[in-house]
């Protein structure tokens, strides 16, 4: 029995030893087949080295400036992929463009007023005093522009009267080449009006179609008004919370990148705004001051299409000024008109030369020729929403740009001058 139990006992070790020995060389085999896949996948199959070497071989026969000018205009094509795409989305949601553009405008100009607030109330509350204060500046413009009209109503009614028999006289007897009587200029506006009235009875149903479809652009203005406005107290008063979910959202190396790029946009365009108003303000004060005392009619509404016009940049300003000068020419005569020209022309010298560099300062630095360039750009593409928006877009890029690339060593001194012969 004691015979029995020792064989069997040793039975059961020798199938834990053969068991252990099995388990240890399955153990190696796998350590080896994992040591060789890794090797593997450092070094490469030997198809993929073969390959690369390969690739590397045919590239180091090439040019240098082959090899840069073919990943350059890969790199060109994708940019402007990326930019045409982007362009061609916001050409499909335009409205939705304008309303975020305009609430960055007024998150913009209202930061400073809302930052000032929140020093005595909390974030949201501080958000509303500063929104109920713009709209009352707003509206009380308004009112004080809708009173002087109609304070002045009937004196402008006699003196433009007046003004256009001087014109009309002016014509008539003047040392231009032109002649026509107060007859045959009075004809001519009765039959325009004949005219018009033919054409509205025989366009009737077209018209109606038109005021109808001119309703719904009126739907789509307080749409955009109303997406603005609703943005604008979010910027303002969450605005910091919303930029940081944004930069946690990206991988980590980009976001100090990202936040520098943003950050340096984001100070250019809103230096641009800022300025872009405290000027058209200050313009459209000494306009209102000069055209006062000149004496020429309609003043204030004169001031406010100065202050409108700031804003677009090339054209707003002498449009602004012609139609103060017809208004100077219909009520006061031709040497009032030419005064008001010189003093509104005066008023953009003041402008260009003093109140630009120094409101603006470092914030918008881009040449007159490049402003010029982008406004018809944006004229000619967008209308006259394209002329608003492009100097701060592109002082935007161009910051952004400037923060980001490393500049190499400027060009100093006097360039040498170019010589087409060839020194033997």
């Amino acid at each position: 029995m004691g015979a029995r139990l020792r064989n069997s006992r040793a039975a059961l070790l020798r199938t834990i030893d053969r068991a252990e020995e099995a388990r240890r060389t399955a153990r190696a085999e796998q350590l080896r087949y994992v040591g060789e896949e890794s090797s593997t996948t450092r070094g490469g199959s030997p198809s993929k080295t073969a390959s690369a070497s390969a690739r590397a071989a045919a590239l180091e026969t090439l040019p240098s400036w082959l090899v840069r000018g073919g990943i350059g205009a890969w790199l060109l094509l994708g940019l402007i992929t990326v930019i045409g795409l982007v362009f061609f989305a916001t050409s499909r949601i335009i409205p939705v463009f304008i309303g975020v553009f305009m609430a960055l405008v007024f998150t913009a100009i209202l930061q400073p007023l809302v930052t000032l607030f929140t020093r005595i109330m909390p974030r949201l509350p501080a958000t509303f005093l500063g929104l109920l204060t713009a709209v009352g500046a707003v509206a009380g413009l308004v009112f004080y522009v809708v009173t002087s009209v109609t304070s002045q109503w009937s004196t402008l009614a006699t003196q433009f009267s007046n003004g256009v028999d001087t014109i009309l006289d002016f014509v008539e007897n003047g040392p231009l080449p032109l002649h026509l009587t107060e007859a045959e200029v009075m004809g001519q506006v009765q039959r325009l009006v004949e005219q018009g009235q033919d054409y509205v009875q025989s366009n009737a149903p077209a018209l109606a179609t038109e005021v109808l479809s001119n309703a719904g652009t009126v739907v789509d203005v307080f749409a955009v008004l109303a997406l603005a406005i609703f943005s604008t107290i979010f910027f303002l008063a969450s605005g910091g919370r919303m930029w940081r979910w944004f930069l946690n959202e990206l991988p980590a190396p980009m976001r100090e990148s990202v936040h520098r790029a943003a950050g340096a946009g984001w100070y250019t365009f809103a230096g641009y705004a800022r300025g872009t108003v405290i000027v058209a303000l200050t313009d459209a004060v000494m306009a209102g001051v000069f055209l006062q005392i000149v004496g020429v009619p309609l003043a204030a509404p004169l001031a406010v299409l100065v202050f409108i016009g700031a804003f677009i940049p090339i054209i707003g300003a002498p449009a602004a000024m012609i139609i103060a000068m017809v208004v100077a020419l219909a009520s006061k005569g031709f040497v009032t008109m030419i005064v008001v020209g010189l003093g509104v022309a005066g008023i953009g010298q003041i402008e260009g030369h003093i109140l630009q560099p120094l409101i603006m300062g470092r914030q918008v630095s881009l040449h007159p020729v490049v402003v010029i360039i982008g406004v018809a750009v944006g004229t000619y593409a967008v209308g006259l929403l394209g002329a608003v928006v492009a100097v701060p877009l592109i002082s935007v890029l161009w910051s952004v740009y400037s923060e980001l690339h490393v500049k190499d060593a400027p060009v100093v001194g006097e360039l040498p001058a170019y010589s087409g012969g060839k020194e033997g």
